[in-house]
């Protein structure tokens, strides 16, 4: 007996939700890193960061971003964000900040994507 894989229509809007949202949060914080802005340069210097380094660190989140919101490329993007996340938790719990907003992100993250790809989905149920 075959299933039918693909995903509803209030999957795929709900996954498209969570994808936009991260994906604006993940854009926001890596083009404010490149343009060097001041709360992002406290942030990062504050968790140990040199400050010559945060703008490649928003190069690179936002590369990962732009990969991971092209469809054909979307599983690969979302597993460079998950290893620049998990690269963000370790900083946070080293410096003693908070880290479950990265954690939950990349949850989200996860969940849009498998949401709105089936093949993904299967990864996971």
């Amino acid at each position: 007996m075959e299933t039918n894989n693909t995903p509803s229509k209030g999957a795929r809007i709900t996954g498209w939700v969570l994808t936009v949202i991260t994906t604006l949060f993940f854009l926001v914080d890596g083009i404010m890193k490149i343009a060097k802005a001041a709360p992002s340069m406290e942030g990062s210097t504050q968790l140990g960061w040199p400050v010559e380094l945060v703008p490649a660190i928003g190069y690179l989140l936002t590369a990962f971003t732009i990969i991971h919101i092209i469809p054909r490329t979307a599983f690969l993007g979302a597993i460079l964000v998950t290893a620049y996340l998990g690269g963000a938790v370790s900083v946070m719990m080293r410096s003693g900040a908070p880290f479950a907003f990265p954690i939950i992100f990349c949850a989200l993250m996860w969940a849009g994507l498998a949401l709105r790809d089936p093949r993904v989905k299967q990864l996971f149920f």
